[in-house]
């Protein structure tokens, strides 16, 4: 068997793992050797030396010898599972929670004496010990340290640190795949020596040594290689050149009440270079709520126009796709033909559009995911705008490419900063322009923390707020009211807020259906509700211009990135804007922190860099639940160096047309070749 290929073998290839065990291994998700040498352990467990039931510590993680002498298994759920034992003389309890009897019975078989390792505990007058590993003598009679991994139910410790070494004799030396100057970053060392090494006994030294960050870097390289063959293949589509006459854009430029920022103007003149060149354009605009990007798609959809072709502009929602379509036909001459598709749009409504799209007597068309069927075709695509609000992943957004065929450029805009460790991974297959600067016309919007017991004065200053002729949204974290958790309910607000409001509070939930919300959606748009009661859907970027007040119930339960995207729902208007943040009192630290951070910064990118040191990067706002956390190892804030180091590979890799054969093999590894194979 090739070296790679034992690498990725099946577990059932390894002695002593039968079809029970493999089974148990599956529920940790570890399918081949390479799984299980990535599994790596948690900490080390001293048992060279038990102790004496007289010197065991409370609280503490010990190995002790006792004898089980009784079981019990209460027959009422949610009790514990006990086995008395005896240990030199004194009673001791073996507690395990949510563990079989068959299991239980295996480890701990009675009258045999053994030795267990697990947390010591102390109830009604004598010791316990919680969920114990059992651990099992060498040949010669002594017990040696071992390595903790974290298990499933029915494997042993014992038994699993026999598997590792297994394996482990049985490692391969690979040819290296880094170059020279790489390697001497981590001091030359091999993979083979750092897989040997983090499954040592002195795992617990090597947190910080060059053998885990050598294996931390491969698996962040292997990620990033994916991005970049993908760019490169992108780079490689010929396309024609859009013709324009640049000057055209300041005529619609000065119909605007307001002046470009210099991140505006910047952005529109890389697109700008990217129309007129022969490569396709497969590019990211990441700016922040607020920050202008719209102008900047309808401005490169402009140029695109101008050079023969037709632009699709794909948003998430029927409201935002007419919000999109109202704002176009204002800012666009009658000589630009618009149209807009949505679910709303009748049968014959929608024969006409799509035979003015094939016929391309459509220059503009705009609607949500439905603009990518099969049955609608365009004569001449040649631009894609998608506002994405990070909901495609690098296979959707090639397929949206590739869709539009060689000629079709490709623009895609978030709203959701992230700090630029995260960018890398997550839109490492696209070209990035960030827009950061507000424009000037865009109003500070003023952040207050108030104390729930104090809502009635809040629901006096949204009043004054809407006497001056401001609306309010009302955000709360639970649909129904919870018996679990102590948090607001949108509908019990809603109904609590009619009262003071005289009935003009309106109701938004994921719940609902969809012609309802659109309903309730445009009542507050066209002024009918004063306050909209909602969870957090408003988050999607609709914009509500007379919306100037937002009142977030149980605002520590939510992270810094998500506080901030629905703060961004009010201040785009001319008046001055209010974000107030209602909690209860006894705030965790963390908690404090947040609100502070929001109070004190209107800075999106900042925002979501410091929300990533408080909270983990895989809870930054939607990326947990698009799958973005991707590493086993690698952590952006741990090991931004990596990252960065590995940027600066990747673009070396690129710019000396290096042989791509030698990190195939790194990508095998990480069994990512599947991946590259279905992309390119």
């Amino acid at each position: 068997m090739q070296d790679y290929e034992y690498l990725l073998s099946s577990l059932d290839n390894v002695k002593g793992i039968g079809k029970k065990t493999i089974q148990l291994f599956y529920k940790k998700k570890i399918k081949t050797i390479f799984d299980l040498l990535w599994h790596l352990p948690v900490s080390k467990i001293e048992t060279s030396k038990t102790t004496d039931i007289s010197n065991l510590q409370i609280g503490k993680d010990q190995s002790i010898k006792l004898t089980p002498l009784k079981y019990n298994f209460p027959r009422i759920r949610n009790l514990p599972n006990r086995v008395n034992c005896l240990s030199n003389n004194e009673k001791i309890d073996c507690i395990f929670f949510n563990s079989y009897e068959g299991y239980i019975k295996n480890i701990l078989p009675i009258n045999t004496e053994i030795i267990v390792y697990g947390k010591i505990g102390f109830y009604k007058g004598k010791y316990q010990i919680t969920n114990p590993k059992l651990l099992s003598k060498n040949e010669d009679g002594a017990i040696k340290d071992i390595k903790n991994y974290s298990l499933t139910e029915g494997l042993s410790i014992t038994k699993y640190n026999k598997i590792v070494e297994e394996v482990l004799k049985k490692i391969p030396n690979l040819k290296e795949w880094h170059s020279k100057n790489i390697i001497q970053k981590f001091n030359n060392v091999s993979w083979k020596e750092s897989i040997e090494k983090i499954h040592s006994y002195e795992y617990e030294k090597i947190y910080n040594s060059d053998y885990l960050r050598r294996l931390i870097f491969d698996e962040i390289l292997a990620n990033f290689l994916i991005s970049s063959q993908i760019r490169l293949k992108i780079k490689k589509i010929k396309k024609k050149k859009k013709i324009f006459n640049k000057n055209i854009k300041f005529q619609y430029l000065n119909k605007l009440k307001f002046d470009l920022t210099e991140d505006q103007k910047k952005a529109i003149k890389v697109i700008e270079k990217d129309l007129s060149s022969k490569e396709k354009m497969f590019r990211l605009i990441q700016g922040d709520v607020g920050s202008g990007k719209t102008i900047v798609s309808l401005i490169a959809a402009l140029n695109t126009i101008k050079s023969g072709y037709q632009v699709a502009l794909m948003v998430p929602t029927e409201i935002l796709a007419k919000q999109h379509y109202n704002f176009s036909s204002s800012f666009f001459d009658s000589d630009i033909n618009i149209e807009l598709i949505s679910g709303k749009t009748d049968y014959l409504s929608k024969k006409n559009i799509l035979k003015n799209l094939e016929n391309n007597k459509t220059n503009l068309i705009i609607g949500t995911h439905a603009l990518f069927q099969k049955k609608i075709k365009f004569k001449k695509l040649g631009l894609i705008i998608i506002d994405e609000q990070h909901k495609f992943g690098v296979n959707q957004r090639k397929e949206l490419s590739d869709k539009g065929g060689s000629d079709c450029d490709v623009l895609v805009m978030s709203a959701t900063p992230i700090p630029r460790t995260m960018m890398m991974t997550v839109y490492g297959d696209m070209d990035i322009t960030l827009i950061r600067e507000k424009p000037k016309n865009r109003k500070e919007i003023k952040t207050y923390s108030k104390l729930e017991s104090k809502v009635k004065e809040v629901i006096k200053f949204a009043q004054n707020q809407i006497s001056l002729g401001g609306q309010v949204f009302w955000v709360c974290p639970l649909i129904e009211k919870s018996k679990k958790l102590d948090h607001q309910s949108a509908v019990e607000k809603n109904k609590y807020l009619q009262k003071y409001f005289n009935k003009r509070v309106g109701l938004i939930h994921g719940s609902m259906k969809k012609e309802d919300k659109n309903k309730i959606l445009n009542d507050f748009l066209n002024k009918k509700i004063d306050v909209l009661v909602s969870t957090t859907v408003i988050e999607v970027g609709i914009d509500f211009p007379k919306a100037n007040v937002i009142i977030i119930e149980n605002a520590n339960k939510y992270g810094l990135s998500q506080l901030h995207q629905l703060r961004g729902r009010v201040g785009r208007g001319d008046e001055k804007s209010f974000c107030i943040l209602l909690f209860k009192s006894n705030l965790s630290e963390n908690a404090k922190k947040r609100i502070n951070i929001l109070k004190s910064s209107n800075d999106g990118f900042d925002i979501s860099e410091q929300d990533m040191k408080l909270r983990g990067y895989g809870d930054i706002l939607g990326f947990k639940q698009s799958g973005i956390k991707m590493f086993k190892l690698a952590d952006p804030i741990l090991h931004k160096d990596l990252f960065e180091l590995a940027e600066e590979e990747i673009k070396r890799i690129e710019n000396n047309n290096s042989d791509f054969g030698d990190y195939y093999k790194l990508l095998k590894l990480y069994d990512k070749v599947s991946i590259i194979n279905d992309i390119i």
